[in-house]
């Protein structure tokens, strides 16, 4: 039998790990929120909002370094972004060749594209940092108590969990095909053929995984249904908000409204 894969974000004992999950899932939702309303140019609503996930981040003792090194994943999506360099008009700043041709960088387009890079930024980070304070079960509990379509929730978490069934089906496969490679005694010289035949070898594994997890799947969707599964995962039902918990939910929406609403103020 295959042993999940470890938690990356084991339970802690800080404040934030103690805070009730439906309190933290709202924050992080409103501040993700928040960052995508705020205009361009809102650099200090922003830097305003990092150090609340920076704060946030080192209250949760999960590793500071680490999330950041995670946050880094935001940087190749960046890429869809840069069209606005050129495409949005303004104060040209800058000309580079592009395509035979003299692209111009304009300083609203600039702008625009820092703006996309910070927020996008900031939006993983404060998932990250709540995914790093709360685990997975409790997440679809509070889903389910802030009255989340039932469908979505399901989706979810079968989601999360065949993710496991799928990373022991790609294990196996390596292993397997590392039992039936053959190592060369001289140093430097490595096994296999050309470029082409690893990647037909790869493309051949990737299809038998893909196999694998569908079927695998039925049979575990089967077992599921066999034990009474309809949907939905049962659970206690969750306590009522506690006034503490009310007061933060208040405050912290209220801030981040109010932000909103004056970095737009202070851009008209």
């Amino acid at each position: 039998m295959s042993v999940p894969a470890p938690d990356p974000y084991p339970q802690g004992g800080s404040r934030l790990h103690r805070a009730d999950a439906r309190l933290k899932l709202l924050l992080t939702l409103g501040f993700i929120l928040t960052a995508g309303l705020l205009p361009d140019g809102a650099w200090s609503a922003l830097i305003l909002l990092l150090s609340l996930a920076l704060s946030a981040a080192l209250l949760s003792r999960a590793g500071l370094a680490r999330l950041l090194r995670r946050s880094l994943l935001a940087l190749p999506f960046l890429l869809a972004a840069l069209p606005v360099l050129f495409t949005l008009p303004g104060e040209p700043l800058a000309q580079i060749p592009l395509f035979g041709r003299q692209a111009v960088i304009s300083q609203a387009g600039l702008e625009r594209f820092l703006t996309i890079a910070l927020k996008s930024w900031l939006s993983l980070l404060a998932a990250l940092i709540f995914s790093a304070v709360t685990p997975f079960p409790q997440t679809l509990a509070a889903m389910r108590s802030l009255r989340a379509p039932r469908l979505l929730v399901a989706l979810i978490g079968l989601m999360w969990r065949y993710l496991f069934v799928m990373v022991d089906s790609a294990e196996r496969l390596l292993r397997a095909r590392e039992s039936r490679s053959a190592a060369s005694p001289r140093p430097g010289l490595r096994s296999g053929g050309r470029l082409t035949w690893r990647a037909r070898v790869t493309g051949g594994m990737a299809g038998s995984l893909l196999l694998r997890s569908i079927e695998r799947s039925e049979r575990v969707y089967a077992a599921m249904l066999a034990r009474g599964y309809d949907g939905e995962v049962r659970s206690l039902t969750a306590a009522p908000f506690q006034p503490v918990v009310w007061g933060a939910l208040i405050a912290g929406l209220a801030f981040y409204a109010g932000l909103v609403l004056l970095a737009w103020l202070l851009a008209g």
